[in-house]
This record gives C-alpha cells, sequence and structure tokens, in this order.
C-alpha cells in the first residue's frame, strides 16, 4: 500500500510543476522587460508578487501573465501596503548624505535632525521652507537640488555663494529676495547634491529625510514631520 501511495504522490508532483519561486518571477521579469529589478517579494495578497525597479513598485502573478501597477490597499485594514512597503524599500542609510555639502540650518537647539532636498524653483519647496520655519529644536540640512531649470542652477549657485547662505536661502524661498552671491565661488556642493540626489534616485523636490532613513517625497504637512522628527529624535 505504502508503495503504491509513493508512486501516486510522485506521479502527482511530476504533473503539476511547484510554482515559480522570487528567483524565477524576477528572472521572468528582468527578461521579459528587459531590465533591472532590485528585489521581488511574495506579497500576501491573491498570490501576487511584489517587483520593485527603478524606485517604484508593480505587481506580476508567478506566470507573469499580467503586470499592474498602483496602490495596493488592505481590504481589512485600509492601509496603503505599497505606500508603507515603498517607504521601507527607498530608505537609506542617513549616515552616507554628505552634509558637508548642504546648508546647514540651526533652530533653537537643533537636536532634532533631518535633511531636505530642494530645488530653489520649486513652488512645493517654498511652501515646505515657509513652514519649516516655525519648527522648533532642529537641525535641516538642505541640499541644493537644480533640476527644473538652468536658473535654478544659477540661483543655487548664487545661494551658495552668499556670504550667509541660510540667509539668502530663507529671503529667496520665503521672502523671494534674490540672492545676493555671484556665483562664481567655488559650487562643488551644488554637483554633488545633484549626484546624490541621482544616485539616491530623487525624481522630484522636496524630498525629506530622517535619521532612521525613512524618505518622505513632497511637502508634507509640518504635523508629519514634526510627528517623524519626535520619533527619530536621539538616533
Amino acid at each position: 500500500m505504502s508503495r503504491i501511495f509513493f508512486s501516486l504522490a510522485l506521479a502527482l508532483v511530476l504533473a503539476f510543476p511547484a510554482q515559480a519561486d522570487e528567483t524565477d518571477v524576477k528572472r521572468e521579469i528582468e527578461a521579459k522587460l528587459g531590465g533591472k529589478v532590485t528585489s521581488v517579494t511574495k506579497t500576501d495578497y491573491l498570490g501576487l508578487y511584489e517587483v520593485y525597479a527603478d524606485g517604484n513598485i508593480f505587481y506580476t502573478d508567478d506566470k507573469i501573465s499580467v503586470i499592474f501597477a498602483g496602490s495596493l490597499i488592505d481590504g481589512e485594514t485600509m492601509k496603503n501596503v505599497t505606500a508603507e512597503r515603498i517607504q521601507k524599500l527607498s530608505a537609506i542609510d542617513f549616515s552616507i548624505l554628505p552634509l558637508e555639502y548642504a546648508i546647514k540650518r540651526v533652530q533653537g537647539d537643533g537636536k532634532r535632525v533631518f535633511a531636505t532636498f530642494e530645488d530653489p524653483n520649486c513652488g512645493f519647496c517654498k511652501k515646505l521652507t515657509k513652514d519649516m520655519v516655525k519648527l522648533g529644536n532642529v537641525t535641516i540640512y538642505t541640499f541644493l537640488m537644480p533640476i527644473l531649470s538652468q536658473d535654478s542652477l544659477d540661483k543655487s549657485n548664487r545661494i551658495w555663494c552668499s556670504s550667509n547662505r541660510v540667509k539668502a536661502w530663507t529671503d529667496w524661498m520665503v521672502e523671494g529676495r534674490a540672492p545676493e552671491g555671484k556665483g562664481d565661488c567655488d559650487t562643488t556642493a551644488v554637483k554633488k547634491a545633484v549626484e546624490i540626489g541621482q544616485q539616491l534616485k530623487i525624481s522630484g523636490t522636496p524630498t525629506l529625510f530622517f535619521t532612521d532613513g525613512t524618505r518622505i517625497p513632497g511637502a508634507v504637512p509640518l504635523a508629519q514631520i514634526e510627528q517623524k522628527l519626535d520619533q527619530t529624535a536621539g538616533r
């Protein structure tokens, strides 16, 4: 009886091949898309696989019969699973940021720390800067990342070359007063900020990084920044 059972079980295994795993899906999706995939992870939803590539998440099945992008929402908790995963997967080691190439602004005791990548002509960055003036006890490292236009690069260079960079940045972003610098000093910091922004796959400004590595894109509400600063204080 046991031999018959074993033979039957073996026949079933041969008749029904094992399902694809993450490695199989990664190989197949890279071949189909013709590009590099950072990671593939099996989700808890409908047998789908999460594919993380070039800073984005999309989903597929084990046969790659469908590929779709968009937010995956948990039907029970209503949490945005995709947004949470993006935040986790896009986190960095904060210590890799070359802070010497950023404008350092200290407000209050400066104990809470975070960094921003901003374009001087970015409307959302201006809104963010106006809000951040209200923050207490923070040190803000602002990397000038002029990606919108040649004028953005010119303004970034002029701000960096100003005698008081913090004042020049705040005057322009909050008051609209043009920076005094001529842009004729060593502007390596601006070039380096753009390079590291590209390495971190920053596609838009503003982008914020906190000391626990969390990345938050966009001009987020001040209350959210305060909450995150309190969570990461002392790290």
